[in-house]
């Protein structure tokens, strides 16, 4: 870290002084057409052990044919990193250029997340082997820098490739408002929207198919109409509970969301309410009063699915504005069968969403 607080990455480095990068950040690397190196200086260190980590990560997901021109650092592009729980600017790194199977220039998204700290490896970041450099002594204060071995330095890498532009857009800094959307609202702006709209939730196929991730099923009720599988959520490693993340996906299909939802659905609801409780307990000792377990409005893919994390997690989505409670959602249902079709719901857009701008479009916003 320079004086400023900088991450040394002049005159790149957007992020201004005192303010350092959250524990996830995530990747844009532009895959495309070979370029000449940057004329604009050296990298850093951490420039280059970040690029490093990040190619090698995305270079997995490559082509065995493309894997080498991904990792031989002969290619260079543009790579964005910005942290997604704090409204910091981007930083604009060297990346590696890798060249699509036609030519094309390719994007993809690279997730970088500081995994916990597990209570067990504490003890072993105090040993000799580990390097501290002293910042600050005041009287019996001190401040260090401390600069684990790569044992317990682990950082969850989450790759798309190819990513879209909405897969971009997601993770971008934007403007964001508050919504307040009517029934009238879904009927005239949302569902027209939605219907417009090519989601590809394929990959949800997949799981409850068994044609992908069956190994990682933690509980499933195969009931066509009733059932559903409990699995981990990618943002969670499974080495440590503090972030325990898992996604139940219902077996029926053609429920969309929250408002889709009646009386009807309460057998559903209810199964995944006690049974994931139920396998969570099982599983990893984690007691159905240490869950959040809650539905998105909006949700980033559509098809019905329930979220389970750990209550002390601030997991990412889980604000009053966007997370809805199960229990609560059920209760309501329970009491009037139609709640979700009559009484208006807030939710969150980026100024860049194409839903945003069809609600400013009905004069809405």
């Amino acid at each position: 870290m320079g004086e400023a607080g900088c991450l040394q990455l002049e005159p790149w480095c957007l992020q201004p002084p005192g303010r350092a990068l959250s524990t996830l950040s995530w990747v844009r690397v532009r895959l495309g057409r070979r370029q000449k190196a940057s004329p604009r200086g050296s990298r850093s260190p951490v420039c280059k052990t970040l690029q490093h980590s990040c190619v090698q990560a995305l270079g997995q997901r490559l082509p065995p044919s493309q894997r080498e021109a991904a990792l031989d650092g002969t290619e260079t592009s543009t790579l964005f990193v910005k942290t997604s729980r704090a409204n910091l600017p981007l930083l604009k790194l060297p990346s590696t250029d890798v060249t699509g199977p036609s030519g094309e220039e390719t994007d993809a998204v690279v997730i970088l997340e500081k995994t916990p700290f597990r209570e067990e490896k504490i003890p072993d970041l105090l040993k000799k082997h580990t390097k501290l450099e002293l910042q600050m002594s005041n009287d019996i204060y001190s401040t260090y820098h401390l600069y684990p071995p790569p044992e317990l330095s682990e950082i969850k890498t989450t790759v798309v490739y190819p990513a879209t532009e909405k897969h971009l857009q997601k993770y971008l800094r934007q403007e964001v408002h508050l919504i307040r959307e009517t029934w009238e609202d879904y009927e005239s702006v949302t569902l027209p929207f939605l219907r417009s709209q090519s989601f590809s939730i394929q990959w949800v196929y997949n799981i409850l198919e068994k044609k992908a991730e069956a190994d990682r099923i933690i509980h499933e009720n195969p009931d066509p109409r009733d059932g559903f599988v409990l699995v981990p959520d990618f943002k969670w490693n499974q080495n440590q509970l503090d972030d325990l993340y898992l996604i139940a996906l219902a077996h029926r299909r053609g429920i969309q969301s929250l408002r889709d939802l009646t009386a009807e659905h309460l057998p559903l609801l209810r199964n995944i309410l006690q049974e994931g409780k139920e396998a969570i307990a099982k599983r990893f000792g984690v007691a159905g009063s240490q869950l959040r377990i809650y539905l998105h409005y909006q949700p980033s893919y559509y098809h019905l699915h329930v979220h389970f994390t750990a209550l002390g997690y601030e997991a990412p989505g889980s604000s009053a504005e966007r997370a809805h409670l199960l229990a609560d959602v059920i209760d309501n249902l329970a009491l009037d069968a139609g709640y979700y079709r009559k009484r208006a719901l807030t939710f969150a857009l980026r100024a860049d969403e194409p839903l945003f701008k069809k609600f400013q479009e009905a004069g809405r916003v």
